[in-house]
C-alpha cells in the first residue's frame, strides 16, 4: 500500500511536475504479467524512482542494506522512504551475503514481479556505461524470465552525484526488446556463458543508450580515478576501452 500511495500521492506527483518524465520509446516491452528482469543502465540514484514512476506495474529493486539499518528518526525515516518506493536491502558485505542477494532476485521474479537491477553494479562515474557483472545472468537462467534492457537519460543531470538537490531537467526512457536466453537453460554454473550473456545485454544497452562502452567494472574505474594525482584539482579520466 505504501508503494502505492507513495507513487501515486506522495512523491509521484512532484516528480512529474518537476522533471516532465517519459517513456519514449518500447513501453509495449513491458509484459502485463509475470516475472521479468529490468536490466538498466545506471546515471543516479533517481534511476530507481523515475522507472517505476513510468510503468503501471510494480518493479522491485534492491538496495544497499545501510539504507535500511540506519538509527534513530533520519534512520527511520530513511527505511520507511526506501520500502515506499519499492525497494529491498540486500547486503553484499560478502560472498555468502552476494549469495543470498541473487536468490533474493531470483524469487522475486519466480512471484511473477518485476525485478530492477544494474548490470554495472553501481553508478556510472561520467556517464559511460561500464562493463556488467555476470549477476544479472545468473537471475535470469535459474529463474528463466526474460531481460529487458532498459535506458535512462537525463536522471545525472537531474540528480548529478553527490548532489544534496534535486533540479528540474526532462528525464526520458527507451526500453528495448526482451532477450531470451532459454538456449543457455541449465548452464547457470558456467562462468564462459554467465559472461556470453552480460556481455549481450550490456551490448543492447549501449546500443540503446548511445553511450560510450568502457571494458572496465565501474567501481574499478571509481578507485583508479581516486588514486589519480590531481591535475587543476580534478583528477584525470579512466582510460576507456571502447566495444568491439
Amino acid at each position: 500500500m505504501l508503494y502505492w500511495i507513495m507513487k501515486h500521492v506522495l512523491l509521484g506527483p512532484i516528480l512529474r511536475l518537476f522533471f516532465q518524465p517519459k517513456i519514449i520509446e518500447g513501453a509495449e516491452n513491458i509484459p502485463k504479467e509475470g516475472g521479468a528482469i529490468l536490466a538498466s543502465n545506471h546515471l543516479a540514484v533517481s534511476d530507481s524512482f523515475f522507472l517505476p514512476l513510468m510503468l503501471s506495474r510494480r518493479v522491485t529493486f534492491p538496495a544497499k542494506i545501510e539504507y535500511f539499518t540506519g538509527t534513530g528518526f533520519k534512520g527511520r525515516l530513511q527505511k520507511w522512504f526506501f520500502s515506499g518506493v519499492g525497494q529491498v536491502p540486500i547486503d553484499r558485505s560478502s560472498a555468502s551475503a552476494a549469495q543470498g542477494a541473487l536468490d533474493t532476485g531470483v524469487r522475486i521474479v519466480r512471484e511473477g514481479k518485476l525485478l530492477g537491477i544494474y548490470p554495472e553494479g553501481t553508478r556510472s562515474p561520467d556517464a559511460r556505461l561500464y562493463k556488467g557483472k555476470v549477476g544479472v545472468a545468473w537471475i535470469a537462467l535459474e529463474s528463466g524470465a526474460p531481460v529487458i534492457p532498459v535506458a535512462m537519460f537525463g536522471t545525472d543531470k537531474a540528480n548529478p552525484i553527490g548532489s544534496r538537490m534535486w533540479k528540474p531537467y526532462p528525464i526520458r526512457i527507451k526500453i528495448g526488446k526482451p532477450l531470451d536466453f532459454s538456449r543457455y537453460e541449465g548452464l547457470s554454473g558456467d562462468r564462459f556463458v554467465l559472461r556470453s550473456i552480460t556481455d549481450e545485454i550490456m551490448y543492447a544497452l549501449m546500443e540503446l543508450s548511445g553511450q560510450e562502452y568502457v571494458d572496465v567494472y565501474a567501481a574499478k574505474a571509481k578507485e583508479q580515478t581516486a588514486d589519480v594525482p590531481e591535475q587543476g584539482g580534478k583528477g584525470d579520466r579512466v582510460p576507456e576501452k571502447k566495444a568491439s
